[in-house]
């Protein structure tokens, strides 16, 4: 298969500008990878489609206000974007306009420095003085909403571009996946004998990205710092070994799970142990054979998108493709904000 094959026409009234009034309240498509059947559903409803034993893993990265804007001494806005966490670091930047390496920026009357130009539109960036880097982008920058969205940040953002259970801050996009889950369906979820755990994965833009050559041999994969905390790599482990169903929220919690399902499966803790790091660059398109994950709930994708085609890599590109051309003629709603669907 090519890039090309998975392209498709998304028409921009399918895309889910704004959250739903109500968080859980979208459809949900479920879509049967072994016999191709599909069945039409609410989000609220997902505990249906689970059974006890089936362990569901959540992504509790924070997204941070990451879009900030900046000027130069001499005049001149500068537009900054901060990428996603790396182990402690959080220092690169997209920037528009241009930059050279000490060049001096002024935000909110601190300085900024450009330590370094990484790449075409990426820089290295340091904070003079006293504070640190994420505080300045905490306190004065906006909600980094998806462009496609094309539209500014908005007060509901604030709130419904973040998961109920968000923790640790790091991600410059968010688990979409889950932004609607809800307390309600938690409690629904713990009744069916469904557990839950977690683990992080900062999420970055490229995530969401086009591949923009024609084999998949020449896409080179961004990567995205996960920490999977020994609990959760724990019951991934007994889950599989029972053989119960490991149920990733997003494709986030999938690229995390499968770059380290090796030490998961194989891993014995020491006292000193806290979790699984590393920094998940996996490529996973079809014919790609899946090591832990059972089923995915996961959101409609962009055409061309690396997440799109680990969804089809999970579903098939048949039953994928057939899913989507459904989903479209029956009026879902796609992308970020939009409905899910679930493969099972």
């Amino acid at each position: 298969m090519r890039v090309v094959d998975f392209d498709y026409e998304l028409p921009e009234e399918k895309i889910a500008k704004y959250p739903p009034l109500e968080r859980g309240s979208t459809r949900l498509l479920v879509l049967d990878r072994h016999s191709g059947a599909i069945e039409h559903a609410g989000y609220a409803g997902l505990d249906s489609f689970l059974k006890a034993g089936d362990l569901l893993v959540l992504n509790n990265t924070r997204v941070v206000r990451a879009r900030l804007f900046a000027s130069r001494p001499s005049g001149g806005r500068i537009e900054l974007m901060l990428l996603e966490k790396h182990q402690d670091e959080q220092s690169l930047v997209l920037y528009r306009g241009k930059l050279k390496k000490g060049d001096r920026l002024i935000a909110h009357d601190r300085e900024l420095l450009v330590a370094e130009i990484v790449d075409q539109g990426i820089a290295r960036i340091s904070l003079s003085g006293a504070g640190s880097l994420r505080d300045l982008f905490d306190h004065f920058g906006g909600v980094p909403i998806p462009p496609y969205l094309k539209r500014d940040a908005e007060e509901v953002d604030q709130e419904r571009y973040q998961t109920v259970f968000a923790e640790f801050p790091g991600s410059v996009a968010a688990p979409t996946a889950s932004l609607n889950m809800t307390q309600e369906l938690f409690g629904k979820l713990h009744c069916k004998g469904v557990d839950i755990v977690t683990l992080a994965l900062h999420v970055g833009l490229g995530t969401f990205l086009p591949i923009r050559v024609d084999s998949f041999e020449e896409h080179v994969m961004h990567r995205e710092f996960y920490s999977i905390p020994l609990q959760t790599a724990e019951k991934i482990r007994r889950t599989k070994i029972s053989g119960g169903r490991v149920v990733a929220v997003g494709t986030t919690v999938t690229r995390a799970i499968e770059h380290a399902a090796e030490r998961i499966m194989t891993f014995s803790g020491s006292v000193g142990d806290e979790a699984l790091t590393g920094e998940a660059d996996i490529f996973i398109y079809p014919g790609y054979q899946f090591r832990l994950i059972d089923l995915l709930l996961t959101n409609f994708h962009a055409p061309r998108s690396t997440v799109l085609m680990l969804t089809a890599a999970l579903a098939g590109p048949g039953n994928l493709r057939h899913a989507y051309n459904q989903a479209l003629e029956m009026g879902y709603s796609f992308l970020s904000y939009g409905d899910s669907m679930l493969i099972i």
